[in-house]
């Protein structure tokens, strides 16, 4: 083990002796301050090589004639080993020069780097794609466009905006992801920093604890995993933990094994022959007409492809869907990346036109068990019904613990009163009702409707509305030609 901790202090440990030193680190206390101890000799060192060295107009006191010789050849001694010491330092120095602060782990969509760049200083302006870093302790960083950053140091790292998620073993504690409204220094854990175009910057703590410093007047507050809080000059400004709004260490091999598989190029032809499709209502990919509301424009499932994110209670984007007609069949498709956070009902599109006077119209939401919900004014549920609240329910949460991107379905039959819904491309669950009006669109939202209790964490990729009902298979196929995993 003091081989690798030799090799970490020199800058030449591998990625897999890296791995197996955090592991030891984590098992044993002693190794701890074993490194701790080395780290300290080595800051000290630092210290040494920084002012080694006379000051200007220093000089060196002669030693009186009478010292013994003794004394004298300690000092030749103490002299020597001097020396020694600083051209050992000198040595440490340069080869410590050497080391980047990160290297290239993974690259989706990012054309300037490759696995196995490094990165020292530099500024860099990531415009699209998702990039995953490992610093020198062994630090995972994985930062998503559209991001500016600079490595100050292989433990520090400046977001001038951008959102990146770390993820900090025991060797790399004290990690500080420094905005322009503060900074988050680590304290051995996983955390989310947001830098947004406008707004204060976020830090959200998945796991550990992580130390908030406003940049205004220094305060400081200790958030815990679950907590997240808005840098600002206070630091009282308590934010919801949105781990949906970060791209995941865990989560980033299995979305560039998606590009590398084509999965992008399947979802483009997917697209193309539900554009064509007689039956297609609406096709809102968001990437070319800019609606109407209050959201954020971030990155979707592929890299450089555009979003709507819904953040805050009044967050909402305004559509013109269908028109003033009625569908007796309807399917609901989307592409969606949320978090648990409805108030208590999360709504992927609601019509403006409900009240007792005009049935049918359409109410598409997530309910506080984290099911779906398709409500239909004035619709009623047939008597054997399992759903307690009067509305057609899926069985199975659709919101991962940490966010995911998620492909949900829905279909309606007027004529068979039948609403059935689909979870990632597989049937979870049908419903049958006694009453069933014709479906009825027009003006609708996305998010925050005028309600209080209804709003959306998260982004929306994709939102595809038919008036005919897709079969179990066509449903499956949109889900595994959208994937954005493998």
């Amino acid at each position: 083990m003091e081989n690798l901790i030799d090799r970490y202090v020199a800058g030449t440990i591998s990625d897999s002796e890296m791995d197996e030193l955090n592991a030891h680190l984590e098992q044993v206390p002693a190794a701890r301050d074993e490194l701790v101890d080395v780290l300290n000799l080595d800051s000290a060192l630092s210290s040494i090589a920084a002012g080694w060295g006379l000051d200007e107009g220093e000089k060196i006191e002669s030693f009186p004639s009478r010292c013994t010789t003794g004394i004298r050849a300690l000092i030749a001694f103490g002299a020597a080993a001097v020396a020694v010491l600083a051209l050992f330092f000198v040595f440490l120095v340069s080869a410590k020069n050497d080391v980047p602060f990160a290297t290239v782990e993974n690259g989706i969509g990012v054309e300037a780097f490759a696995k196995g760049d490094v990165l020292f200083n530099d500024e860099v302006v990531l415009a699209a794609g998702t990039l995953e870093l490992r610093t020198a302790r062994g630090a995972k960083v994985v930062i998503e466009a559209p991001a500016e950053f600079r490595w100050e140091s292989e433990q520090k790292l400046y977001l001038m905006s951008g959102r990146l998620a770390a993820d900090v073993p025991p060797a790399a504690k004290g990690f500080t992801v420094i905005t322009p409204d503060g900074e988050a220094v680590d304290l051995g854990t996983k955390f989310g920093v947001d830098v947004p175009r406008e707004g204060d910057s976020e830090i959200h703590v998945f796991e550990g604890e992580v130390i908030a410093q406003s940049s205004n007047d220094g305060e400081r507050q200790s958030l815990k995993g679950g907590e997240a809080l808005a840098l600002n000059e206070d630091l009282r400004q308590e934010r919801e933990l949105r781990s949906a709004a970060f791209i995941h260490s865990d989560e980033v091999s299995e979305l560039s094994a998606g590009i590398a598989a084509g999965q992008r190029m399947r979802a483009a032809k997917a697209d193309d022959l539900l554009r064509s499709d007689p039956a297609l209502v609406a096709f809102i990919d968001f990437e070319t007409t800019r609606h109407p509301g209050v959201y954020r424009v971030v990155q979707g499932r592929w890299p450089g492809s555009v979003a709507p994110e819904f953040v805050n209670v009044g967050d909402h984007m305004s559509l013109d869907v269908g028109g003033d007609r009625s569908f007796s069949q309807l399917t609901l498709s989307a592409w969606v990346r949320l978090d648990r956070l409805g108030a208590p009902y999360q709504s992927l599109l609601h019509t403006d036109g409900w009240s007792r006077d005009n049935p049918g119209q359409v109410h598409w939401m997530i309910n506080q068990n984290a099911t779906m919900r398709l409500a239909l004014n004035s619709n009623t549920l047939d008597p054997g019904a399992e759903e307690k609240h009067g509305y057609p329910d899926s069985r199975t949460p659709v919101l991962p613990e940490r966010g995911r991107w998620v492909h949900l379905a829905v279909t309606y039959d007027a004529e068979m009163k039948v609403v059935r819904f689909f979870f990632n491309g597989a049937f979870d669950k049908e419903t049958k009702l006694k009453v069933a009006h014709p479906a009825r669109l027009g003006p609708a939202q996305i998010g925050n409707w005028d309600r209080n209790d209804r709003k959306l964490s998260g982004r929306i990729d994709q939102l595809v509305i038919l008036g005919r009902v897709l079969q179990d298979e066509e449903v499956q196929g949109l889900y595994e030609s959208g994937n954005p995993y493998r």
